[in-house]
């Protein structure tokens, strides 16, 4: 288990990092967003639907409103199932290999496996974001016909992007397992 320490996104928005040793060969460790702001939601409904209103008024066409309630139920249930992931699960096995999940906010979850024998190694990058310079943690998948190349880079964290002192707690012990193998 980790000690409690604090970490943020690269918006500076606070994150959490749960780490669970389950072997000396295998770790999980998850990385939980805020769940979904419920004044939040309702900030951006009451602003498209006072938008509507505002529409409506001056023209007094109903289908505004009707399409605007329409288009805001929709759109809430798309982010929520597509877009927003209440937390993100790394899991390294030693000998077996590298599981991904996602949990969305609606439940859906998505899952990869990465085999042990195709990981070159995981390594944090870094990257241009907009104005600034943001690192991620990735794996590098191994070219099988050439193999000292890499083939492809798969990032980890992509909907959290936690900061650098959350990816190198990461690193270290994903290091740490992958050494042992």
């Amino acid at each position: 288990m980790m000690e409690d320490e604090t970490f943020t996104d690269i918006s500076g928005k606070a994150i959490s990092l749960d780490c669970q040793n389950h072997s000396s060969l295998c770790r999980e460790f998850v990385v939980s967003v805020p769940k979904v702001s419920i004044g939040k939601v309702m900030v951006y409904t009451c602003c498209v639907w006072l938008l509507a209103y505002a529409v409506f008024f001056f023209t007094e066409n109903t289908a505004v409103l009707s399409s605007a309630i329409f288009i805001t139920l929709v759109g809430m249930m798309l982010h929520i199932h597509f877009v927003k992931v209440d937390h993100e699960t790394l899991l390294v096995i030693g000998s077996l290999g590298i599981q991904l999940s996602s949990s969305y906010a609606s439940g859906r979850e998505t899952t990869t496996f990465i085999e042990i024998g195709k990981i070159k190694d995981i390594v944090i990058n870094e990257a241009i974001y907009m104005h600034q310079i943001i690192y991620y943690l990735c794996v590098l998948l191994k070219d099988p016909s050439e193999p000292n190349a890499v083939s492809r880079v798969v990032p980890l964290f992509q909907s959290s992007k936690p900061r650098l002192n959350c990816l190198m707690k990461v690193y270290k012990s994903c290091q740490e397992i992958l050494s042992k193998c």
